[in-house]
């Protein structure tokens, strides 16, 4: 485990909102907005950094941003040094900033076989719990990161409570964050869980039975049916709906192999498509989107197709959607500790040279 923040430097309220530069949008809900820049703190001292903004959301989900907002300043000023997650830097009018660090969440990291992973995420529990928090929302892989460094670091504070382990809510809620984990560890390292692990996974809380019988499906309902919105990092129906169709039209042309379709978060508050089409044949892109045209009458919207070589693979021949969904988003810091082999690495390193999601070109002023 990493050692502590131990020179975290004091919170800076009431902040400058233009003092933070956008490069990437890494994702947007109905509730906030999480941006990737560079922040300028009062010395001039520039941070890569992250800010969650929900100052543009709905007036209906106003009040419930600035809530949850709260939940994570709270709990961010209380353990933002204990080194379970990156530290808080700025507080301003409906922004906070956080600092940022080199990692990927947990559903594209996979760390299939990682016991130091897992064992670097327990120790960051406990850390988490000897400080008095409850996360209340690890059943979401991409609320654990796995940092360039192989160590596990909790994101998302929104939910997070303060306990203690002398109530007995406390105490359930602590399990509750642990078991959330075991479960991740069941789906990546399950060779690795003990005998305890598993009868915790087969034990389910009080707390949990009951949301699961009553809460939970009154949740659903409004969230899915009243408010429009799915829990899945702002992805929405593009994503599940539009983009097989693209990736099959796309297969239907005589050139192409294979399509792998990606996503990422548009500077304008939308869901764009990213198509990486492995080709046999030599092909114009405008061609490729004119067989797209008369496939797809309806003529959804594509935001990039880039033309590759070869497709990286893994060793049951699975597309490699961990990397090329880094090089959809423009987050490609990462993409050398993911690659595995130096053939992999090689390859995905030629279609990064290639991508066509350059936001921090577009947001981030010339030197």
């Amino acid at each position: 485990m990493r050692t502590p923040h131990r020179s975290v430097p004091p919170v800076e309220h009431r902040a400058d909102f233009a003092r933070f530069t956008v490069d990437t949008v890494l994702k947007r809900d109905v509730f906030s907005t999480v941006e990737r820049g560079t922040w300028i703190d009062r010395n001039g001292t520039a941070h890569p950094a992250v800010r969650r903004r929900w100052n543009e959301v709905s007036p209906w989900f106003a009040l419930l941003a600035a809530r949850l907002a709260q939940f994570e300043i709270n709990a961010l000023e209380q353990v933002t040094s204990t080194g379970v997650t990156t530290p808080l830097l700025a507080v301003g009018r409906r922004f906070l900033v956080r600092g940022w660090i080199d990692g990927v969440p947990l559903q594209i990291a996979r760390p299939t076989g990682d016991e130091h992973f897992f064992h670097s995420a327990r120790a960051a529990l406990r850390i988490l719990h000897r400080a008095g928090y409850a996360h209340n929302d690890l059943a979401k892989q991409q609320n654990w990161l796995r940092g360039a460094d192989g160590e596990a670091w909790l994101m998302d504070f929104q939910l997070a409570l303060p306990i203690s382990r002398r109530w007995k809510l406390g105490r359930v809620l602590a399990y509750e964050d642990l078991r959330h984990l075991l479960k991740h560890k069941r789906t990546y390292c399950p060779a690795a869980l003990t005998p305890r692990e598993r009868q915790m996974l087969a034990t389910k809380s009080i707390i949990t039975r009951t949301w699961m019988a009553t809460g939970k499906r009154v949740y659903r309902f409004v969230t899915r049916r009243l408010m429009s919105y799915s829990d899945t990092e702002g992805r929405g129906p593009r994503v599940t709906q539009v983009a097989p169709r693209i990736a099959a039209a796309l297969s239907g042309h005589p050139s192409v192999s294979d399509v792998h379709m990606a996503d990422f978060q548009t500077l304008g508050g939308k869901v764009g498509l990213y198509a990486f089409v492995e080709t046999t044949t030599k092909v114009s892109d405008e061609a490729l989107r004119q067989h797209l045209a008369h496939a797809l009458p309806d003529r959804p919207h594509l935001d990039h197709l880039q033309q590759v070589s070869r497709l990286p693979r893994a060793l049951d021949e699975t597309v490699r959607d961990d990397l090329l969904l880094l090089v959809a988003r423009n987050q490609i810091e990462m993409l050398d500790a993911l690659a595995g082999d130096e053939a992999t690495r090689l390859l995905v390193a030629d279609i990064a040279r290639g991508r066509l999601n350059l936001t921090d070109r577009i947001t981030r002023p010339a030197a």
